[in-house]
């Protein structure tokens, strides 16, 4: 058993700290007036149709949970395969990322009226509400990841686990089940949206002509109602499985690369300290965020910077304190990977502000070439987004290098304990990256907030100077969430890097389970394993082995394979949306004239019969590859899935991303009133590339990050099965 220190205490101190602060929010925001009867009964619907959806979705995913426990319980219990622990910590991963997609979404329908009232006042008011309101996901979101964080290293250390890499390893697992609930909430949530988005737009907007939200449009409560479970709950629930994998996998690395170390513990709470203490810096900068009347696109943006940068300025001051007061004797370079990991972290967040607004110049040459038809629009959007891939990939590069030297004190030799303590600074900068993650997702939660909110000043007819402020919302909303989505794609490469060193972690600890249980030849094995060079030697983890060349061909496919499905669910859902859409105008007398009511609840039951439908094959998929790989192709073929489909699905990730952004920002760039306006061809030709986009942006790009961290969990909880059968 470990002698806890005090300062771990800090931990589940700072994330109740957080919950109290979220409720704090919600109250607040539940206390704003949400304006008339009309708002109040187009919130209402937009509420029933979200809770509905995510009810729905829950139990598709319970049962999935309830089967894979099951099997995981079988493995540990009748074969020793794993941990005994790993059915449990699995539910509770699942359960928290589910819990705070759930809480963010809820606020989220509550405050999009609200925001649209406040806008009635002025532009700040509208922010204020707007921006508070996602950081009670922001806030949700690492106040639960740290609260489970603490549980488990506390239950474990209760009950006698005396080794701080089995712990880790072991805390490691509840990621899988925080992966698997973030995937089936990304995709089933992208699917949902964007088919209703699409059918909104291709229908109304483009063939019937009438403006985005119109009441008239029957599909437009679904499209509203899309955002919350696709662009709330499904980020809310991704962000929870990235801060949480960051924190354990650099735990884990710190436990084995300072094994038999006097400050071994140190090393292992040292991330959670500095996340911890994240979140009080979080809250410093979310009270920051103000705004005037009448500010400009690079003003509100500006807004928003100052929250976030004043967040990452003191948690990079307080990080060198943190590790110097942890008695940690190379501090002085392993605050320098956290430093690397928030300035790898900004320069992707204006890298894709800077491909995404329409405030600078690659969206207005998307918006320029809207007069000569849509198919410019798409070959330009495309173009953009794939140079957009440039930056954050070197970035990431210089990142992975600069960290890994800090930590192992520049040394350039790839020995054993350099590797390993090169590794913890890696995973250390990816916590870096999401320390201030309670401000940074209030950023990226507050753009669907404010998009609801420019629906609901539509549909309640509140004026053009209202309708002006909450374009200016929406507008920000589409940036953030652009910026958002890199950020979070940019803190997967460094977080399921640092997997890969735990796989290796997880196989050792699998083999000494087995060898433990009385297995002859795994006992031989462990004793060629016993640290990363003569495991990379003996599995032959080499680019000459034809083994890890197939492995690597496998994981960029999947992340391919995985976007074209998931890009034809939408479209097969859309295809669905677009006919009802059609028979509704043709069947319904009065609609287009604004006499007939169109019937929105057929069109909300579409999108949630398509997502729950369709997520599942794809959902599945990112379990079933890693595990086949293992079976077929052993060690080596994983670790080349792994570093495959890493290297794939983070530069497509970051392109389907960025390319959608542009694509949202140009229409919107045109409906400002350039280039003929609103109702122009040019507007159309930007609705066709921004309809391409849609599912680009917000169902395959952003949950790419989570199946290249999902193939990466099961990985590590699927060793056992990996190794018994060298």
């Amino acid at each position: 058993m470990q002698n806890i220190p005090l300062v771990f205490w800090l931990v589940p101190v700072a994330s109740v700290v957080a919950l109290a602060m979220a409720w704090f929010f919600f109250q607040s925001m539940r206390k704003a007036d949400e304006g008339n009867d009309r708002m109040r009964e187009i919130a209402e619907y937009v509420r029933r149709g979200a809770m509905a959806y995510l009810k729905q979705q829950y139990k598709v995913v319970l049962v999935v949970f309830i089967v894979l426990a099951a099997i995981f319980a079988v493995m540990a219990y009748g074969f020793q395969l794993q941990n005994p622990w790993v059915p449990f910590a699995f539910l509770t991963g699942g359960f928290f990322s589910g819990l705070a997609g759930f809480f963010g979404m809820k606020t989220a329908t509550y405050a999009s009226g609200r925001t649209a009232n406040a806008a009635r006042q002025s532009l700040d008011a509208g922010l204020k509400v707007a921006f508070r309101s996602g950081a009670v996901m922001g806030l949700t979101v690492v106040g639960l990841g740290l609260l489970d964080i603490a549980i488990w290293f506390v239950i474990l250390n209760a009950c006698g686990v005396d080794s701080l890499i089995t712990i880790t390893t072991t805390m490691l697992t509840f990621g899988m089940g925080a992966s698997t609930q973030a995937l089936f909430a990304r995709v089933g949530g992208g699917i949902y949206t964007k088919a209703a988005d699409v059918g909104a737009d291709i229908v109304g907007k483009v063939e019937a002509d009438i403006p985005e939200d119109d009441p008239r449009n029957p599909a437009t409560i679904a499209d509203n109602v899309g955002d919350n479970v696709g662009d709330v709950a499904g980020m809310g629930a991704d962000l929870y499985e990235s801060y949480c994998g960051s924190i354990l996998s650099t735990a884990a690395l710190g436990a084995t690369a300072y094994l038999g170390t006097e400050l071994q513990l140190n090393y292992v709470i040292a991330p959670m300290i500095i996340a911890a203490v994240g979140i009080f810096l979080s809250l410093i900068g979310i009270f920051l965020v103000r705004t005037k009347e009448g500010a400009t696109m690079k003003e509100l943006l500006h807004s928003l910077g100052v929250g976030t940068n004043v967040s990452a300025a003191l948690i990079a001051v307080a990080t060198f304190a943190i590790l110097y007061l942890l008695g940690i004797p190379n501090w002085i370079y392993i605050s320098c990977s956290v430093i690397v990991g928030l300035l790898a972290g900004v320069i992707i967040g204006q890298a894709t502000e800077y491909y995404t607004s329409h405030s600078y110049r690659p969206t207005q040459q998307i918006s320029a070439a809207s007069q000569t038809g849509a198919a410019t629009v798409i070959i330009k959007g495309v173009g953009t987004g794939m140079i957009s891939t440039a930056v954050p990939v070197l970035t990431i590069g210089v990142a992975i290098m600069l960290s890994y030297l800090c930590a192992n004190g520049f040394d350039l030799d790839v020995n054993a304990t350099a590797l390993s303590q090169g590794l913890y600074g890696v995973g250390i900068a990816a916590v870096g990256m999401l320390s201030t993650l309670g401000i940074t997702l209030a950023t990226d939660a507050y753009g669907p907030i404010a998009d609801n909110a420019g629906g609901n000043a539509e549909m309640s007819e509140l004026g053009e100077e209202v309708r002006k402020r909450t374009d200016a919302l929406d507008a920000l909303g589409n940036t953030t969430a652009a910026t958002g989505k890199g950020f979070a794609i940019g803190s997967a490469a460094l977080t399921a890097l640092a997997l890969l060193a735990s796989y290796i972690e997880e196989i050792k600890e699998a083999v000494n389970r087995l060898a433990e249980a009385g297995n002859a030849h795994m006992a031989d094995v462990l004793t060629h394993i016993q640290d990363i060079p003569s495991f990379m030697d003996y599995f032959q983890v080499n680019l000459m082995n034809p083994k890890v060349i197939v492995g690597v061909f496998v994981g960029a496919m999947a992340a391919f394979l995985f976007s074209g499905i998931t890009m034809g669910a939408v479209g097969r859902a859309a295809e669905d949306m677009v006919k009802e859409v059609r028979r509704q105008f043709k069947n319904i007398p009065g609609i287009l004239e604004g006499t007939g009511t169109p019937d929105y609840k057929r069109c909300v039951e579409i999108s949630t019969l398509a997502a729950q439908r369709e997520m599942i094959f794809p959902s599945l998929l990112a379990i079933i590859i890693p595990i086949v790989t293992g079976l077929i192709l052993g060690v080596a073929g994983v670790l080349g899935l792994l570093v495959g489909g890493l290297a794939a699905g983070f530069t497509l990730a970051i392109f389907m991303s960025n390319a959608g952004g542009a694509w949202d920002n140009a229409k919107k760039m045109v409906e400002e009133g350039n280039f003929g306006g609103k109702g122009s061809d040019c507007h159309k030709a930007t609705i066709v590339g921004d309809t391409v986009g849609d599912p680009f942006k917000d169902t395959s790009g952003p949950s790419l990050n989570i199946l290249i961290k999902l193939m990466s969990m099961v990985s590590i909880v699927m060793a056992g099965l990996t190794v018994y059968f060298i």
